[in-house]
This record gives C-alpha cells, structure tokens and sequence, in this order.
C-alpha cells in the first residue's frame, strides 16, 4: 500500500497544475528550445485549431502545418513555438499521446535545421562494384 501510494504521489508530481484556467507544469526540465514538432495530425487540421490546442499551455507565437506542394494537403505534421521555453515543455508533456480530432498525436521538441553542413554516407565494401574487388 505504501509504495502505491508514492508511485501514486511521483505521477501527480509530474502532472501539469491548473490556476487560472491555464495549465502550469513544473519547470524541473528544461528544453533546449521553445519550438514544438507536432506529428500525427489529420488533414482537416488547420492553424487556427492548433493554435486553439495549444494555447491553453502559454502563448503560441507561432504555428506552421506543413502542405504538400503538389496537392496542398496536410502533410500530417507542423511545428509550434512558444514564448518561453516553459511552456513549451508544459505542452509536450501534456499533449504527447493525447488525441486531437480522432488522431494521436506525437510532440517532441523540435531540432534546429542545419544548413550546409556536411552529410556523411558510410562506405559499403563488397557491394556489387566491380571496381571495389580489385583495388
């Protein structure tokens, strides 16, 4: 009975507290940024709703769905970037899993884009080239 009810304390502790009508989580971590990927969205799912979704955390700044070129449809994932790092964990704590308009999502913090750095490909010996074998 006990240790159910520390296990029972440590998933409280980890839940986001409500003041206010917002949501408020702990600030125990930190991510490296305020710029949320959001996977798992259905096609109906424009900035606006997002927004709505998130908003709830802290203040979105902003919100990008990305399309296809081609189609103009949803391409089932966006980004969204808060003000303070905070918030930002608090929403991906939150939100991760959760269900929005029939379809689970997946957040995670967002990696920066690097431009121009280099892409390495390993080598693969013995394949098929002929040249490889005799060198």
């Amino acid at each position: 009975m006990k240790g159910s009810l520390i296990e029972l304390s440590r998933r409280m502790a980890r839940l986001p507290n409500i003041l206010n009508g917002r949501l408020y989580c702990s600030p125990s971590s930190l991510p490296s940024n305020n710029k949320l990927f959001v996977a798992g969205l259905s096609w109906s799912v424009d900035e606006k709703s997002l927004n709505d979704a998130f908003s709830s955390f802290g203040q979105v700044t902003e919100v990008r769905i990305m399309y296809d070129k081609e189609t103009g449809r949803s391409r089932g994932f966006g980004f969204v970037y808060f003000s303070k790092d905070e918030e930002a964990t608090c929403a991906k704590d939150a939100m991760d899993g959760k269900a929005f308009l029939g379809r689970p999502l997946r957040v995670s913090f967002a990696l920066e884009k690097v431009r121009g750095a280099p892409v390495v490909v390993p080598r693969l010996t013995g394949m098929g080239n002929a040249d490889s074998k005799t060198r």
